[in-house]
């Protein structure tokens, strides 16, 4: 079943892989995700271990509207903003609270690259989640390593991947992406947060849907076990 709704501007889609789903899934997601979610959905579907909701809202400003604060570009000319505290408050406080059919069901927000990014800074500041998936999260981001050295996440389960290929860039910022993942992880193991890094075949860009719904079952057998 799936409901298509817009609230505060944002296209929303909730998705149920049951009618009576034990698992709210949160993902911000953009047009070029649109065109992969529904084999997304159906791996899930496959493969997940509890029935589940998966909703999913548009993000419109990726490099603002995902990032929680002021950053130079990386990549191409457009910077980065301080958007992710207002994407944060649309989620917790309008687009939670709206849904009568899954109120009350643990949330796990997830996604991929800087959707994964904005999930994984969602878990230090807020404990509204019982998981987080953070598919390839962008923890090259300018200042999140020091960020992260200094904070200790609210979420008790976080997963984290990264595609094998993806430090093997010109880039020199996305490429310390292989050794911010690794120091996350030994970070969350180090605070005693329930954690995993998966490694994947390829670059940033190969499985993208398929690696998100990895994330999410990981973590939904973490919630549950």
């Amino acid at each position: 079943m799936r409901e298509e709704f817009a609230l505060d501007g944002r296209k929303c889609l909730l998705q149920y892989g049951d009618d009576r789903p034990e698992v709210l899934l949160i993902e911000p997601v953009d047009q070029n995700d649109l065109a992969f979610l529904d084999r997304e959905t159906d791996y899930l579907l496959e493969h997940a271990p509890c029935p589940f909701a998966l909703l999913t809202f548009l993000i419109e400003d990726w490099n603002r509207e995902l990032t929680p604060w002021d950053a130079a570009p990386v990549f191409g000319k457009e910077p980065f903003g301080d958007g992710a505290p207002d994407t944060l408050r649309f989620v917790t406080e309008r687009l939670i609270p709206g849904l009568e059919n899954v109120k009350g069901l643990p949330v796990i927000l997830g996604g991929y690259s800087l959707a994964a990014f904005f999930a994984l800074w969602t878990g230090y500041v807020s404990s509204s989640f019982a998981g987080i998936a953070a598919a390839s999260p962008s923890v090259w981001y300018p200042g999140w390593m020091d960020y992260a050295r200094e904070h200790k996440p609210l979420a008790e389960h976080i997963y984290l991947s990264l595609g094998d290929a993806e430090e093997k860039t010109r880039n020199k910022v996305m490429a310390t992406v292989g050794d911010c993942i690794r120091e996350q992880s030994a970070l969350l193991a180090a605070q005693g947060i329930g954690s995993t890094l998966e490694w994947n075949p390829g670059n940033h860009f190969k499985d993208t849907d398929l690696r998100t719904a990895k994330a999410f079952l990981w973590t939904m057998e973490q919630v549950f076990s």
